[in-house]
């Protein structure tokens, strides 16, 4: 079979990458406005019990199932015997989780009508093949499926909801989308597999591998969600669960940006580290984490500065808190910026996946005492609080496991004259947003002041990488101009 080209998916998830990033800015304010706060809050409070149930239905299955078909994808026959095992295997767990989430439904007073209509996005986890063509890197079919599923999901956003009530409506059509989406996989499935007699098909020797994978994966997502479920939990304040969405949703938007680099560099890392090229992988490390502290520093000091301005606009009224809110918890994009690099550009690579998913495992216990402590004082600012201790956790430890790659000396060098260069971007920040103008048009110029200020500055105290950023990019812009 056929090996699809690396620069084509590339290119493929590339571009779903910037939709990604593009889409909640054109949803987020339509869907803050008709929705407001509390109407937000039950969303994400609802969306974080559905993560549980999902979580466990998938059970690992994705990732080890993309790892198994791919290592026979050249053998019809074994491949095809593989991924029906693996799915069988999938419709199982995800029966079990089904029945848990009906149950759970029946003993449930609150919510009802939401939990029924996301029922579907249970079921769309025992259809959900992507894993498969994944494993034969067909990821342009998976782009072009989950990029459909968005376009269709903005549509019914702006066509079908209009007011407040119409949030079942949406998260109902929504879910269907993203079934009829996993459903569709199925009609390219034919020419990549043969028929399998029933008989001749095993799941019990997966049922080991799949709790390798989904073990660290229950970390993540319990860490991921639990904040969510916490604050609904303790507050009983759906407005407070409406803060912290949005809150996250702009973090992690700039949280995407900053560790692009990370998904790019992880297979060269793989393949240095198989080449036994220590020298190499501890250089690339040290060029990674100095472009991702040139980005994510100025980052947190723009959404700081900016947040005042920028949150009544562009999420209405009723998100005040969510400008507090920004101020705690934008440092995260810092702190995961460094661990996702020492994570996915040294020690997933080089073969430390159980030992980094401890780290993990431990962020999310702190995370979960944190939350226990803070929510009830503080509720959602006592949840991003958590967050931040519970990543810094993680960080440390996975700073402590690259040790002799990756060291505070090293982390202070790449650090401290973009920190001397945050604070007048901050100051110019600030004073722009005084402007009387447009509150848009203002956001628009904090952006570019600040980060024109900001290279200016770091240009001025000599700092090699700016320099080279700087330069690369004047360069091109030269070529373009010569060209023309």
């Amino acid at each position: 079979m056929q090996t699809q080209s690396i620069k084509k998916n590339f290119i493929y998830n590339t571009l779903y990458k910037v939709l990604t990033i593009i889409t909640p800015l054109i949803t987020a304010p339509y869907a803050a406005r008709i929705f407001g706060a509390d109407g937000t809050g039950i969303q994400s409070y609802v969306g974080s019990i559905l993560a549980y149930f999902v979580l466990f239905a998938g059970l690992g299955t994705a990732t080890y199932g993309q790892r198994e078909v791919a290592m026979y994808r050249d053998d019809k026959l074994k491949s095809s015997k593989v991924f029906w095992e693996i799915e069988l295997l999938s419709i199982l767990t995800t029966s079990l989780s089904l029945i848990a989430w009906i149950v759970m439904i029946c003993f449930t007073e609150k919510y009802t009508p939401y939990y029924l209509v996301l029922t579907m996005n249970i079921i769309g986890v025992g259809f959900d093949i992507s894993w498969f063509f994944g494993a034969h890197e067909r990821f342009g079919l998976i782009v072009i499926r989950n990029t459909i599923i968005k376009i269709i999901g903005v549509i019914i956003l702006f066509v079908f909801v209009r007011e407040k009530n119409d949030l079942l409506l949406y998260l109902g059509l929504t879910a269907a989308s993203g079934l009829i989406g996993n459903i569709s996989l199925w009609f390219s499935l034919p020419k990549f597999i043969c028929k399998i007699p029933l008989k001749g098909l095993s799941i019990k020797r997966h049922l080991k591998e799949t709790m390798i994978y989904f073990v660290p994966t229950i970390a993540t997502t319990i860490y991921t969600v639990l904040d969510k479920t916490m604050i609904g939990l303790i507050t009983g304040q759906e407005v407070e669960n409406g803060y912290y969405e949005q809150t996250n949703k702009i973090t992690n938007m700039a949280i995407t940006v900053v560790t692009s680099l990370n998904i790019v560099m992880a297979a060269r890392m793989s393949y240095l580290y198989a080449e036994k090229k220590f020298d190499e992988i501890r250089d690339r490390l040290k060029r990674s984490i100095d472009f991702t502290m040139l980005l994510s520093l100025p980052t947190v000091v723009g959404i700081m500065g900016i947040a005042s301005n920028m949150v009544p606009w562009f999420f209405g009224q009723g998100y005040d808190k969510v400008i507090t809110l920004l101020y705690v918890y934008s440092p995260l994009i810092v702190i995961i910026a460094i661990s996702n690099c020492l994570g996915g550009q040294y020690l997933t690579p080089c073969g430390m996946r159980a030992r980094s998913s401890k780290g993990i495992i431990i962020g999310s216990l702190v995370n979960l005492a944190c939350n226990a402590i803070l929510i009830p004082a503080f509720k959602s600012i006592g949840a991003a609080i958590a967050s931040i201790i519970a990543e810094l956790v993680i960080t440390i430890i996975y700073m402590y496991m690259s040790k002799g790659f990756m060291s505070y000396r090293i982390l202070f060098e790449k650090s401290w004259k973009r920190i001397i260069a945050c604070v007048p971007m901050f100051f110019v920040i600030l004073l722009i947003g005084k402007m009387p103008i447009e509150p848009i048009l203002i956001t628009v110029i904090q952006i570019i002041a600040g980060a024109t200020v900001y290279f200016v500055m770091l240009f001025i105290l000599k700092d090699n990488a700016a320099k080279e950023f700087i330069d690369n990019y004047l360069n091109k812009v030269l070529r373009k101009i010569k060209r023309s």
